[in-house]
């Protein structure tokens, strides 16, 4: 579908009332979009990238607090956490997304591809927990909330990640995956701020950005910068809405961002497209004023992921 076509779509169901609205955009995505064919892999692999960001620091994450910001349909990054020895998972949506069938569709996946997942989490995977989880799947009476339980999975949504209501200091990791690109700037300085509240001294905040245009991702028509060329008020036409909002920052706001919270960069892995960046060396691509200060490699840099921690209080 070209991307113009899908962004008149997504805004005309984003007017909806929100109940059906919600209702209709999932029958969409059900019939004819990204979840016609549910497979579990690529956000259990989110959760396994992860875990290792935090152990290359030579942290240890087993028996560990993590906190998720955005849930999304299924909770297979959680469920991957747990897989591999989390204490406890919170994860929290703005959206009430989660969805009972395709967390059973993504359970009998496992279950049907068994070795398959083992060999993706290797030496990760808890195999006691990884028995206990087939054992769910072939109840016939499944449920999501003892599928939750069983997984120490709390999920809260809708949430707001700005103000979570936790105690503080009880968060080991603070995390998310291709979530951070659909959030104002505004609110995320409110979502780090909450973190550096509830995250223990010695915690991680560990982050996967999507700097891409994400109409990109179904419309190969297009380049990973396309969204570039458009102003703020031209791209709020076209992505202004519920499902696809991005608040287009670079890699160089993101670190900026982080800075303005008093975090410490303990890791970052950008990543530049070389299409992109030839688009732009070549003028191919002309860029709104609003991202004209910036190199063409901070242009052209479409991923990353970003660890940081809090930095110590300053002592008086």
């Amino acid at each position: 579908m070209r991307w113009k076509t899908k962004a008149t779509l997504q805004n005309a169901v984003s007017r909806l009332p929100s109940e059906s609205s919600y209702a209709t955009y999932y029958w969409l995505q059900r019939h004819f979009g990204g979840l016609r064919h549910i497979n579990p892999v690529a956000r259990l692999r989110a959760g396994i990238e992860t875990w290792r960001q935090i152990e290359r620091l030579g942290r240890d994450p087993l028996n560990k607090i993590f906190f998720e910001v955005g849930t999304g349909r299924v909770p297979m990054t959680p469920l991957a956490y747990w897989l591999m020895g989390a204490k406890r998972v919170i994860t929290i949506d703005l959206n009430p997304y989660l969805k009972a069938e395709l967390t059973r569709e993504c359970l009998q996946y496992i279950a049907d591809h068994a070795e398959e997942i083992r060999t993706l989490f290797g030496r990760l995977l808890n195999r006691n927990r990884f028995e206990a989880l087939l054992y769910l799947q072939r109840q016939h009476d499944f449920d999501l909330h003892n599928a939750l339980d069983l997984c120490h999975i709390v999920y809260m949504a809708p949430g707001d990640a700005a103000r979570t209501g936790l105690d503080p200091s009880t968060i080991d990791f603070h995390t998310s995956f291709n979530v951070f690109e659909h959030i104002p700037r505004e609110v995320l300085l409110a979502i780090l701020a909450e973190g550096n509240r509830i995250i223990s001294d010695t915690g991680l905040f560990v982050h996967r950005v999507d700097y891409s245009d994400h109409f990109s991702h179904s419309d190969t028509r297009i380049s990973p910068i396309n969204f570039l060329q458009y102003s703020d008020a031209q791209w709020n036409r076209y992505a202004g809405n519920r499902y696809m909002y991005m608040n287009r920052l670079r890699h160089d706001d993101f670190l900026a961002l982080f800075a303005s919270v008093r975090h410490t960069i303990l890791a970052t892995e950008p990543t530049i497209d070389t299409p992109s960046l030839r688009l732009l060396r070549d003028g191919q691509l002309s860029v709104d004023v609003r991202f004209g200060v910036k190199t063409n490699e901070v242009l052209a840099t479409t991923e990353s992921w970003i660890v940081s921690a809090k930095a110590e209080p300053v002592v008086a």
